[in-house]
């Protein structure tokens, strides 16, 4: 009995998978949904690595098995994928807007349906952490592990203020070569880092950091990144110039945040992490082949299909799902790997341990949110998406089964 609802199970799953593969366009290019989906993947399991909730008395506070442990500095590599985001974006964007622009749409009303996307999860996380920080107030709670929760659950909002910006101005960035934001951020760390500059002027990065690999993925959308030379040149170039910085310029070697260090790469971005990034992206190039192949079978593009659509909440509530369960479990106590101090081995064998709960607890929060987040646009771009569709043809149409770029 057992044996036979496993084996419907799965058939049900496969026929699902074939219906996605069927539904979607033959000419998208799903190479894009997989990078995509890595990055978005990525970013949310090195947060889970590396972000430690640790319990002192009645506080809890931040720290990272990087800050005692330094030489696991390559999961940092491994998972900080935030250039392949931008990358992507950028192309999504550059392809999105010339597109619209030969239809004649607006552009506002291009901007304004690409932000729609953005936005709108942020007001159900806003409203929790409002409720949730209030109501920790009231029960007297210690004011730093307030403090704690909420930058760290608040702290993916940067990413989309910037990728926001990057969106709007996509117009004028269509032919702005990688060269000059990338120019940008090696006069600003000589002068900070060489020249004695106030710090705050590193912030200038935060904009022009991104917008290397933003604008490579407008690169990317006028063909000019199409061979594997380009890739090669990237992969190449990016890593030796990160080696070059981290062995002889005195750079981090993690290319995330570390509590306690003077110099972060990520915040805000540093030469060594824009080289880095040119190097993922290289390799993202690299590997789009590859992927498209593999995005032949019906079960891995629908599992791609389905971290796409619930992009924005995956990343928006991950960290949620982090600290709901520390929350929780504390409870029980002092768990390892979960409140206990990250400066051992054995705690990075309790955190692995741990990652399919934080995965349970952020099901949970996108069955709780995903339904309000996918809602579509104000009425009047979805009298002009019907317009739209009215003039495809029906394969197309049943394209909206499949995550819209």
């Amino acid at each position: 009995m057992r044996e036979s609802s496993v084996r419907r199970a799965w058939d049900g799953i496969r026929q699902g998978a074939d219906r996605i593969d069927t539904a979607t366009p033959a000419d998208r290019d799903r190479a894009v949904d997989a990078l995509r989906a890595l990055a978005i993947l990525g970013v949310v399991l090195g947060h889970w690595l590396v972000t430690a909730l640790v319990a002192d008395g009645g506080t809890l506070h931040a720290s990272s098995p990087l800050q005692h442990m330094p030489w696991l500095a390559p999961i940092s590599w491994a998972f900080q994928t935030l250039a392949v985001f931008f990358l992507v974006g950028g192309h999504v964007a550059t392809r999105g807007y010339v597109a619209a622009r030969a239809q004649g749409t607006p552009y506002g009303d291009w901007l304004t349906a690409r932000l729609s996307r953005l936005f709108k999860p942020v007001a159900a996380v806003l409203a929790l952490w409002t409720i949730a920080a209030t109501a920790l107030l009231l029960s007297g709670a210690e004011f730093e592990t307030i403090r704690t929760l909420v930058r760290l659950a608040l702290s993916p909002l940067w990413f989309l203020m910037v990728f926001a910006a990057l969106t709007a101005a996509t117009p004028l960035l269509t032919r702005l070569n990688p060269l000059w934001p990338l120019a940008v951020v090696l006069h600003v760390d000589l002068l900070r880092f060489g020249l004695g500059a106030p710090q705050g002027l590193g912030w200038v990065n935060l904009a022009a950091g991104w917008l290397v690999p933003y604008t490579l993925g407008a690169a990317w959308t006028r063909g000019e990144l199409d061979s594997r030379r380009a890739g090669w040149i990237l992969l190449a170039g990016g890593t030796a110039a990160t080696a070059a910085l981290v062995a002889f310029a005195g750079y981090p070697a993690s290319m995330v945040g570390v509590p306690g260090e003077t110099v972060s790469n990520l915040n805000p971005p540093t030469l060594a992490a824009v080289a880095f990034g040119l190097a993922q992206c290289g390799l993202a190039l690299l590997l789009r082949d590859r992927l498209r192949r593999a995005m032949r079978r019906p079960l891995a593009w629908a599992a791609v299909a389905f971290v796409n659509l619930s992009a924005m909440t995956i990343f928006l509530w991950h960290q949620t799902a982090l600290m709901a369960t520390t929350a929780t479990g504390l409870l029980a106590g002092r768990l390892p790997g979960l409140h206990t101090s990250p400066d051992h081995l054995v705690w990075v064998a309790f955190r692995l341990a741990w990652l399919p709960v934080f995965a349970l607890s952020l099901t949970a929060c996108w069955a709780a949110f995903h339904g309000y987040e996918r809602r579509g646009p104000r009425r009047k771009f979805a009298r002009r998406s019907r317009v739209i569709r009215a003039h495809r043809r029906p394969e197309e149409t049943r394209a909206r089964l499949v995550h819209r770029a």
